[in-house]
């Protein structure tokens, strides 16, 4: 059975990916998804995980459909994986 972990710094590393395709700062884009610049900057570090309120609120922010979001998660898991 497939069971991977979900690595917060995954998670992180993919919205860190995002938001900084946008050209868009911590700044901007906590204060359009209504969370502190502190908090986006702990999950972009992998140091929390985004709960899936706020993960929806970001992903509105950035203005990219959440399912983008965690597709893109799920692949760079994925792809941690094999290289394990």
């Amino acid at each position: 059975m497939y069971n991977p972990e979900l690595d917060p710094y995954i998670v992180g590393k993919v919205i860190f990916q995002f938001r900084t395709e946008k050209s868009k700062s911590q700044e901007v884009i906590s204060g359009l998804a209504g969370i502190g610049r502190t908090h986006l900057s702990a999950i972009e570090r992998g140091e929390r995980k985004p709960t899936l309120e706020t993960l929806y609120r970001l992903s509105n922010a950035l203005n990219v459909k959440m399912s983008t979001i965690v597709i893109e998660i799920e692949k760079n898991i994925e792809l941690n994986e094999k290289n394990k």
